[in-house]
């Protein structure tokens, strides 16, 4: 009988053909982008989680990838007779293995007991850190550790961080000792099926669905979707998919192509979604974008901001996971017709907030409309930087008084085919104005790519050779961002006249 870890437990939860695929055909994975950063936020959590709960350095680390698995189970059980914190100690039993984050020795009546942590990235305990937990204590009572408790410590995304290495207040605790404890039968289930569809000699048969992304995005769903017929027209496409009778003939009856959803069941814009790409013609209500538009006279300017969040703070007086901006680039254009860039983009190192306030206060002047594409964001983060510093305040919100969303005009008045349901910049900039595209763009071409290049930049094994690699990149995609909003802008307000 295979002995499953608990990852791979998990991964059964999820979907069964999850579990197969890891077993049979590893090689058939790939963990995007976001997938290996979370990994990375994960490690980084861990260390401070071991510096937190072993602040004099006496506890015990191991290290099962050096030491080997059955080295690890066997110096995870001698140290049970230490009085120091264990740190990834292994156990195994029942045809199930976990490694524990953290293992912190106890006592009651007299009798000497271990409280066990389970260590997460998020910012609330989900169910499936439930999961998680029960599985964890199941494995280590059956092993033979006499458990006190089982709790689950999380990031409060509400600390801020004081500065100077003091991460006292970062985490916070969830006891789950009573429920984790009354899922034996139900973990002893798992691990029997999970058994049972390893034994398999071919992979389940599952469709591809929510499951795929939920809790976790899976590698494999490339893989599963090479295997199933592809519709011409993905109901997928289709926006905002929240009326229970729309979910149900998806998600209940199968349904997997738009030509296949009755008009009925589509609010307005789905029907557009669904007709014109059908059609394969573009909506463009010209009319009633104009009109939209029409009271924002020039001068009007442009702008977007690249943000980093780290869930482990390292500037005093942010937050876990807060978006803190680097970077943003100014389009303005004059009532003549003349365009004018201007940009901010700090690789210190250092917290660039208050830098970045400052130029975006003197980039956006006193007057004219601010344009953005998706307003929340924007908004969002000059209110954050207003709270933070007070002398800036009037100033920044008086920016956000002047705020118009772009997005909100593309998806009332224009659709085209190739936007596949999504009213992106990426999406709506190729159809609007087919010469800009930003996978022409050297290195740097989306959101995600922009955070990957500045927490290369400011590393210190960072070569300055490179380091100016990555500006001129952050720089040509952030400008072609508020570019892309100006020709975007004047297509819908019909300013033929201007040569942009």
């Amino acid at each position: 009988m295979r002995v499953l870890s608990k990852s791979k437990l998990l991964a059964f939860r999820q979907c069964p053909k999850r579990l197969w695929l890891e077993i049979h055909r590893p090689a058939s994975r790939t963990d995007s982008v976001a997938t290996q950063a979370s990994f990375a936020v994960g490690h980084r959590v861990g260390d401070i989680a071991r510096h937190l709960y072993d602040p004099s350095g006496k506890g015990n680390l191991i290290d099962p990838q050096a030491e080997g698995f059955e080295a690890a189970f066997v110096r995870s059980r001698d140290l049970l007779s230490s009085s120091q914190p264990i740190f990834e100690a292994g156990f195994a039993a029942c045809g199930a293995l976990a490694f524990a984050d953290v293992m912190l020795p106890a006592k009651k009546a007299g009798k000497k007991l271990w409280r066990m942590v389970e260590v997460k990235s998020s910012t609330s305990v989900k169910d499936y850190h439930r999961d998680d937990t029960a599985i964890q204590a199941f494995v280590a009572r059956n092993a033979g550790v006499p458990l006190l408790s089982v709790a689950l410590a999380h990031i409060d995304s509400g600390w801020v961080y004081p500065g100077g290495e003091d991460y006292h207040g970062l985490l916070v605790e969830t006891d789950l000792t009573e429920e984790a404890f009354d899922r034996e039968t139900e973990v002893k289930t798992w691990i029997a099926e999970a058994q049972s569809i390893v034994r398999r000699r071919t992979e389940p048969k599952i469709a591809t669905g929510r499951h795929c992304a939920q809790p976790y995005a899976c590698g494999f769903l490339e893989h599963c979707e090479s295997q199933e017929f592809q519709p011409e027209f993905p109901v997928k496409w289709l926006p905002n998919i929240q009326a229970k009778a729309l979910k149900a003939r998806i998600e209940v009856e199968g349904v997997t192509d738009m030509r296949e959803v009755p008009n009925e069941l589509l609010n307005e814009r789905q029907r557009r979604v669904k007709s014109h790409t059908l059609a394969n013609e573009t909506y463009f209500d010209a009319q009633g974008a104009a009109a939209d538009l029409a009271a924002c006279a020039l001068p009007a300017y442009f702008i977007d901001f690249e943000t980093i969040q780290f869930a482990v703070p390292i500037w005093k007086a942010t937050r876990p996971y807060q978006q803190i901006p680097f970077q943003f680039s100014a389009h303005r254009l004059a009532r003549t017709g003349r365009l004018q860039h201007r940009s901010f983009l700090d690789l210190s190192g250092k917290d660039p907030s208050r830098a970045f306030a400052e130029s975006l206060v003197a980039a956006c002047g006193d007057k004219g409309p601010v344009f953005v594409y998706n307003a929340s964001f924007e908004t969002a983060r000059i209110r954050e930087l207003a709270d933070r510093f007070p002398r800036l305040k009037k100033s920044l919100l008086a920016i956000n008084e002047r705020v118009v969303d772009l997005l909100s005009v593309a998806e009332r008045h224009y659709y085209h085919p190739s936007q596949q349901g999504s009213w992106s910049i990426k999406k709506v900039l190729p159809a609007i104005v087919p010469q800009l595209r930003y996978d022409a763009l050297e290195g740097v071409q989306d959101g995600g790519m922009a955070m990957e290049a500045y927490l290369e930049a400011i590393s210190p094994e960072t070569t300055q050779a490179r380091k100016a690699q990555i500006e001129q990149e952050l720089l040509a995609y952030c400008k072609l961002d508020t570019y892309a909003m100006v020709r975007i802008w004047q297509v819908f307000s019909g300013r033929s006249d201007l040569a942009l």
